[in-house]
């Protein structure tokens, strides 16, 4: 009688993937920190087989992120790595460049002031400053909110091509997170347009009741909108009038960040 278990089996493959994950990046990782290594040196740091330390290495050479270093059977990584770097290189100069310029604004504006940019359907803050009048320890870090409810999420959905713009709204699911939130394309689309108009975006009780907040736009080098910088406070206190009036301060702050990113208009 057999003793052939599908599930076991799947079990087991399922762990050789994620073990053989793991060897790889611990591969990276020796590589990255000696510069240069043998098959033998990675096998002995790993604890695998020559043979196993071989068959891994050639996988990561065949992607492009290690290399053979001359003749002398060393390997090094890859430019492959800088590929992969690349896509998140942009993310942390925004971060970088704003940092300065997010704590000078969340001292002036006297709220919370936040770094968000676009990831699938939500915009992800990367960066938070509490001003000196934040009244509470919300921490915006990491985490996803809705485009369509937030002051970032508008702003990174105003400037977006608009064959992009048209997809990105379709396939939204666009709940109602409160009862001031948009939920009708069409009136979401003309606010946008007001977005572009004013050059700042602003909302109130959207995402959350009691909190208004407004963004501005932040370039790269070839003009894009890459990111938004929001500042967010309660609102009795960031009033609709405050918000309006505070907005020539936030977008000073989001063309300082852009210029700081290479922008030049």
């Amino acid at each position: 009688m057999s003793n052939y278990n599908p599930a076991t089996e799947t079990s087991n493959s399922h762990s050789g993937g994620v073990q053989s994950v793991d060897r790889a990046i611990s591969v990276l990782e020796i590589l990255a920190h000696r510069g240069e290594a043998g098959v033998s040196e990675v096998a002995g740091e790993i604890d695998v087989h020559k043979s196993t330390a071989f068959r891994l290495l050639g996988a990561l050479e065949a992607r492009g992120l290690v290399e053979q270093a001359g003749e002398r059977g060393k390997y090094r990584l890859g430019f492959g790595i800088v590929r992969l770097a690349g896509a998140v290189t942009g993310r942390i100069d925004i971060t970088q460049q704003g940092r300065p310029v997010c704590e000078d604004l969340a001292e002036e504006i006297g709220e919370t002031v936040n770094i968000a940019v676009l990831q699938e359907h939500y915009a992800v803050n990367l960066y938070q400053v509490r001003g000196p009048g934040a009244v509470t320890a919300q921490n915006w870090v990491g985490q996803l909110t809705p485009l369509h409810a937030t002051s970032s999420g508008k702003v990174l959905l105003a400037y977006l091509p608009t064959k992009a713009r048209t997809a990105l709204v379709t396939q939204s699911e666009m709940k109602k997170v409160t009862s001031h939130t948009i939920t009708a394309k069409t009136k979401l689309e003309k606010n946008l347009a007001e977005v572009r108009e004013r050059g700042y975006a602003w909302a109130m009780e959207e995402l959350e009741i009691g909190l208004h907040a407004i963004a501005a736009p932040i370039h790269d080098r070839d003009g894009e909108v890459v990111a938004a910088v929001s500042a967010s406070g309660p609102s009795y206190r960031l009033t609709e009038e405050r918000l309006h009036e505070l907005a020539p301060v936030l977008v000073k702050g989001a063309e300082k960040i852009s210029h700081r990113m290479g922008y030049l208009g």
